[in-house]
């Protein structure tokens, strides 16, 4: 059964048997391996009428003769076009919003108290909309754009506060990261170097598990008993874990490309974009931040 994990469960496209990248990858070999662990396998006879997903009972005739699976030539599935779309409107959304909360929210003595309340209130929500999202079985666009909104805020107010009051310029050195690390695993990924595998996702789950146990328990240490809590995310331990961190999102980038690359092999619905492009924002917002925790570690003054 599909992972029914809020934060995990959007890594891949898989309905029935978990991440569909991990079940087996499209490849040459005949329709009985090919179609294997495929959601959107385009079936003939009986089972064309039973999958919802199936545009031309004869797409997959050509895989009788060792051909590897592609796209079907029909309307209505994913391609490499739709996601850079979808996705540069959701990150448009929140960079729109961060621009407009940096802008509208002042950070002076007066109002910072307010500005950050509001900016901490506008997280709260962007987390319930994405564990909203997380549980669904489809991607609703209105609901990954409110989001979106709603995250660029919290970000314009954080990264205000840390530009003008920590670190100053350390807004744009996290951006700047972000895209290297972006662009990174990007090439790294197309160049093959990173093999997205089942041990690698059960790897990086695991870790990434391990981590946010961590940083809750260090959360709340602070919380109840005061001060930096157990010290995970200031001095030197600190920064140790904002570079874990961002390998972190570095990993998700790698399983974001192989469920589009997934998707797009199997001939997913266009809708499925979406998908994609949320995970590809939750991703990114990630590395930003522990990208703006790192720089703000490294220059604060305590």
């Amino acid at each position: 059964m599909r992972s029914r994990n809020p934060v995990f469960s959007r890594r891949g496209f898989s309905r029935d048997n978990g991440y569909a990248g991990f079940n087996t990858a499209p490849q040459a070999g005949g329709p009985a391996v090919a179609t294997q662990g495929n959601p959107y396998a385009q079936p003939t006879g009986d089972q064309y009428a039973q999958n919802p997903y199936a545009q031309n009972p004869y797409a997959q005739q050509d895989l009788q003769h060792g051909a590897p699976p592609q796209a079907p030539a029909t309307t209505g599935r994913m391609t490499i076009d739709d996601v850079v779309l979808r996705t540069a409107s959701t990150l448009g959304v929140l960079i729109l919003t961060a621009a407009l909360s940096w802008a509208l929210l002042p950070i002076d003595d007066a109002n910072i108290s307010r500005s950050y309340g509001i900016g901490i209130g506008a997280a709260l929500i962007g987390m319930v909309l994405a564990f909203v999202q997380s549980f669904k079985r489809k991607a609703s666009p209105a609901l990954i754009l409110t989001y979106a909104a709603f995250e660029g805020v919290f970000l314009g107010v954080v990264s205000n506060i840390v530009d003008n009051r920590i670190a100053d310029g350390a807004a744009m050195q996290a951006v700047i990261g972000t895209m290297a690390v972006f662009a990174g695993v990007l090439i790294a990924y197309k160049a093959g170097w990173i093999r997205v595998n089942r041990r690698f996702y059960g790897f990086v789950m695991a870790a990434a598990l391990g981590f946010i146990l961590l940083m809750t328990v260090n959360l709340l240490f602070a919380v109840f008993g005061g001060g930096d809590g157990l010290g995970f995310r200031s001095g030197a331990m600190g920064v140790i874990f904002g570079i874990v961190g961002i390998i972190l999102g570095a990993c998700f980038l790698a399983l974001d490309f192989k469920q589009v690359e997934d998707g797009i092999a199997y001939g997913a619905p266009r809708e499925e974009a979406w998908f994609a492009a949320f995970g590809l924002t939750l991703t990114l917002v990630w590395i930003y931040l522990e990208f703006l925790r790192l720089i703000s570690i490294l220059n604060s003054n305590d």
